[in-house]
């Protein structure tokens, strides 16, 4: 069973000027990842504006990335939802058409307890054959896997991994210290991706790999090569992409990074919005600092 590992771009899902999804800049932007050296692509993740897509147009998105991987690299997909019974129809329609595996972010708005988590999970992942890698980022969601969760989690077969995106490393290290060594453990914080890998972590679901997928590949190849120092000072090269998120409002500033680089992301589905002529400003400055522009 596919066990997740490497650097896997969270995409963004491109759409038009008349909202809808821009089929053409999402097949280039699959194939530029491709060919950029990374280890999978994730769709319809957090970067990819999970919430502002209908059934039918991830559906479509997913048969997009599928198609153009052309299995290369594995494709997940993300199939969170507030319901049960929603986050198992959207996996079982991934499973249709031809996804490796799925990212499931906890529910949101409403707080299950640790029990009601776990029957969560174990019912999705009942409904499937594929891998399913749970996501956790309690900054957006509110809610919580702990390391006494995750182990109990973790015992069920096709549960094959967890993406850490709570930014906080002493959680990491106690979810890698819960699990078994081929349970794979992903970083979700961009500026962590390095002390992640230090601890035992197998990679990284990075959302700024949209626009420097080379730089982060590096951040995993050259730890692998037990080149720390190299490891090191890409990630230190990539933290200022990412410390930019915070110059508009989540998930724009990668978007209109890619605008700027020519791959036709569009805006934010509303009520997202675009950014300030002064942070764009900003932001093409960036680019030009890491050699892109």
């Amino acid at each position: 069973m596919l066990q997740p590992y490497g650097i896997i771009p969270a995409m963004v899902t491109p759409i038009s000027k008349q909202d809808e999804l821009n089929e053409s800049a999402l097949r280039k932007l699959t194939n530029f990842l491709v060919e950029n050296g990374v280890h999978g692509v994730f769709a319809t993740g957090s970067q990819g504006e999970f919430w502002a897509f209908s059934a039918d147009e991830k559906k479509r998105t997913w048969e997009i990335v599928v198609e153009e991987t052309n299995r290369r690299v594995p494709v997940y997909a993300g199939t969170a939802a507030v319901t049960t019974r929603e986050a198992i129809a959207l996996t079982q329609t991934a499973e249709q058409v031809g996804i490796d595996a799925v990212s499931v972010l906890t529910p949101y708005f409403v707080n299950p307890n640790p029990e009601e988590l776990y029957e969560h999970y174990r019912a999705i992942a009942a409904s499937t054959r594929l891998p399913v890698l749970l996501y956790t980022n309690p900054d957006r969601t509110n809610v919580k896997i702990s390391a006494a969760l995750l182990s109990r989690l973790a015992k069920i077969d096709n549960i094959v991994g967890i993406k850490d995106s709570s930014g906080d490393l002493t959680l990491t290290t106690e979810y890698l210290s819960a699990t078994a060594a081929d349970f794979s453990v992903v970083m979700g914080r961009d500026t962590l991706i390095y002390a992640g890998l230090l601890h035992g972590a197998k990679g990284a679901i990075a959302a700024t790999a949209n626009v420097v997928p080379a730089l982060v590949v590096s951040i995993y190849e050259r730890f692998k090569k037990n080149d720390l120092k190299g490891a090191l000072e890409a990630q230190e090269a990539l933290a200022p992409l990412r410390h930019a998120f915070t110059w508009g409002t989540f998930p724009v500033v990668i978007k209109e990074a890619l605008d700027l680089l020519g791959f036709d992301a569009g805006p934010a589905r509303s009520p997202v919005g675009a950014m300030t002529d002064a942070q764009r400003e900003r932001l093409k400055n960036l680019l030009v600092e890491l050699s892109l522009l």
